[in-house]
This record gives structure tokens, sequence and C-alpha cells, in this order.
């Protein structure tokens, strides 16, 4: 028995539109997870900016430093330990303040009255520790002692300060056998090499002990004297 005029077909739940968009809504694409909130480091990012700034501090420090300039001494050629400091081989030069005790060049006639307490070479700064008042080289019990020397006597490369072997060489009119050589001096300092008034003369000026210096010039007149530098001594 029929209770309705709706067909029978027509009996069926019917989805409209406003459910189709109810169902769209609680989807699962509907579904989103929450999102936590960013977490601030203010502490951070204070001290990335701190270093930032210490960093262009620094800099600027270096640049401002680099700036500072001083008058130095410079030393133009090789002194021995215990020598005397020459004038002439004094040389004024620009360098950065870096701190170190390097002795200003308003002071070039005072350093020029005193010796090198260690050898000193060319291009070497000079410091307070390398100077001193009084020289043992050239104290009581040394003598100085001129040789003048022929060619293969004396090396090449004979330099002022260098320490040297002084070596009895017998001449040719003795004979053979008659005298050995021998080592007169084990170490004696160079000097001076050569004259301002005759450079390359084979004039070489050394310092030795006063109790062999007789000797030494007595053969250095004959001509029987040559020289051995001393490698790795100073």
């Amino acid at each position: 028995m029929r209770i309705s005029d709706r067909p029978a077909g027509e009996s069926r739940t019917q989805t409209g539109p406003h459910d189709l968009n109810r169902n769209s809504l609680s989807g699962p694409a509907s579904r989103k997870l929450p999102v936590p909130p960013r977490e601030r480091r203010p502490a951070l990012a204070a001290l990335a900016v701190l270093l930032i700034l210490g960093g262009a501090l620094a800099t600027t420090l270096l640049i401002m430093r680099s700036g500072d300039r001083v008058s130095a001494i410079r030393i133009t050629q090789q002194i021995g330990a215990g020598q005397a400091i020459p004038a002439e081989a004094l040389q004024e030069v620009q360098i950065a303040d870096s701190g170190i005790d390097y002795v200003a060049w308003r002071y070039r006639d005072q350093v020029a009255k005193t010796f090198a307490a260690v050898t000193l070479l060319p291009g070497t700064l000079l410091t307070e520790g390398m100077t001193t008042s009084s020289s043992e080289e050239l104290g009581p019990g040394k003598a100085l002692v001129g040789l003048a020397l022929k060619a293969g006597q004396a090396p090449a490369a004979l330099t002022k300060g260098d320490v040297v072997q002084v070596i009895y060489v017998p001449g040719a009119g003795r004979g053979t056998g008659a005298v050995q050589q021998r080592v007169l001096a084990s170490s004696a300092r160079v000097h001076s090499v050569g004259s301002p008034d005759r450079p390359g003369s084979g004039l070489v000026t050394i310092v030795v002990d006063a109790a062999l210096s007789p000797t030494i010039a007595a053969y250095a007149s004959t001509g029987e004297v040559a020289l051995a530098i001393l490698p790795g001594e100073s």
C-alpha cells in the first residue's frame, strides 16, 4: 500500500549541492597539520652583531697602526763580533712601529762609538742587544796584524768579520820536506779587507792573540801565510 505519491525509485536519499560541499570540507585534503611558531634567539643575533663590530674595529686598528712609521738603523756591511761599528755602516730606514726595540736613527752617533756584540750581517735592523760598550775582541791580549796576500792565499769571498785559520805555507825556496805546513792561529777574526785607496789589493788585517802576532807577522813578510775560512763560526 502506498502512503506517498513519490515514486518508489525516489525514496532513496539524494545528495544535494550543500551536502557535497559539507563532505568535501571534511575530507582528508582539508586537514592541515598545525605549524609551530618560529623560535626567536635574540642572544645569538646580538652575538653575531658583536662579532661583526669587533672584526671591523680590529681591521681599522691594523690599518691605523700600519701607517705609524719610525726611523731605525740598518747595517749595510758585515761587522764581526767585537769589532767597532763604523758610522759608514749605518743607514736610516723607515719601518712600521711593531713594538720591537730597534735603535732609533737619532742615536747613530752613539752607536758609532760601540762594538758589535754579535756578528752583524748586511740588512740587519739594529737592536740595543746587538751592541756593547766594550770589545773583548780588541781588548787586552789581542793584536792587529796586517797581511799582504797574493792570489790563492785567501778565499775570494773573504769579508770583514769572518773567522779564519792562519796557516803557515813554506815557500818554494825552502826545499822539499824542510818545513811542514802548520796552523799558526786556529781562530782569527778578519778586521778589514782591502783599503779605500787600494781595493782588491790583497791587504787583510786580522785580530789574533798578542802572543802569536810576532810569528804571524814574520811569516807574512815572506809571503808564507794563507787564510782559510771556518764555515759556521761567527
